[in-house]
């Protein structure tokens, strides 16, 4: 006769996790090189790979296909070596894509090859006013927005963003620029919060996060540990390899190899991480989150 578990035992075992159907657009990294710098993780005196980047892509998109994903692809535009980085191309809810507006100047025509593919593909499409580099610094958490500033999109934009998709916005301002945008120092862990409506598995309860403390400024430490008492909180050296640059379905994290603690953390939770080798995608100053926007359908 098997032993019945102790309440102990119970009380630390993970939490089952439901991995969820996610639908992603990416981009081909054929133009993939260095050029210019507009982030401290690019140098273009240090040479780049463009076999080795569309490999590690391809290992990236493989990894969606067998974990059973929808993947879209936006064709690449020599000229624009930037564009493998989709999750700047917009912020996607509900089958409504707030285009981006992008910062600088070398980025800049990515913006109506983003806003294009949106129109030709089924989505109402919100232009903007304010610059925001979509997804980059928006994330959407159960029905909440988690909106960054400092470095990229504007504090502007977090209003407008607000008023696109009528939900609570929640400001953040990052303060490290390697950590230029919101998804280098947050990872949504839980991609589906509540009970299902017809339209796919229920999620979680509340959907939980990870992110580094150090790469925000203490207004910003206090309102994530506030909302947030048990998400995961990563060391600075799993931070400084993009660790927190993942993307989850809910179960399955994908996340860099050299995120060790991170991974083990993961682990601890109930996740089940997938390791995702990005490196010389990382010389552009991107990583797996950089390279997979959500598209959430209506």
């Amino acid at each position: 006769m098997s032993a019945t578990p102790s309440a102990a035992a119970v009380e630390t075992s993970p939490v089952e996790r439901v991995q969820q159907h996610r639908r992603y657009l990416m981009c081909r990294p054929e133009h993939f090189t260095v050029s210019y710098s507009i982030n401290p993780w690019m140098e273009p005196s240090r040479p780049t790979d463009t076999a080795l980047a569309l490999r590690q892509w391809q290992s990236l998109y493989d990894t969606y296909t067998q974990l059973g994903h929808e993947i879209e692809l936006i064709d690449p535009v020599e000229g624009l070596p930037d564009m493998v980085y989709t999750a700047n191309g917009g912020f996607v809810i509900d089958g409504v894509a707030y285009g981006p507006k992008f910062r600088f100047r070398e980025r800049a025509a990515e913006a109506p090859a983003f806003i294009d593919w949106f129109a030709a593909n089924g989505f109402e499409v919100a232009e903007p006013v304010e610059v925001n580099e979509g997804e980059g610094d928006f994330l959407l958490v159960g029905n909440t927005i988690l909106a960054g500033t400092g470095f990229r999109s504007t504090g502007d934009s977090h209003r407008e963003v607000g008023e696109v998709f009528s939900r609570e916005v929640v400001s953040l301002t990052l303060t490290d620029p390697r950590f230029y945008h919101l998804d280098t120092a947050i990872a949504v862990l839980d991609p589906v919060e509540g009970p299902s409506t017809g339209s796919g598995t229920g999620g979680v309860e509340k959907a939980n996060i990870a992110y580094l403390p150090n790469a925000f400024d203490e207004r910003s430490q206090a309102i994530l540990r506030e909302r947030y008492p048990d998400a995961i909180r990563v060391s600075d050296a799993d931070g400084a390899v993009f660790g927190l640059n993942s993307a989850s379905d809910g179960k399955n994290v994908i996340i860099s190899p050299r995120a060790v603690g991170f991974e083990a953390q993961l682990r601890e939770r109930g996740y089940t991480p997938v390791k995702v080798d990005l490196s010389e995608l990382l010389l552009g100053g991107g990583g797996i989150k950089c390279c997979t926007l959500e598209l959430r359908g209506a």
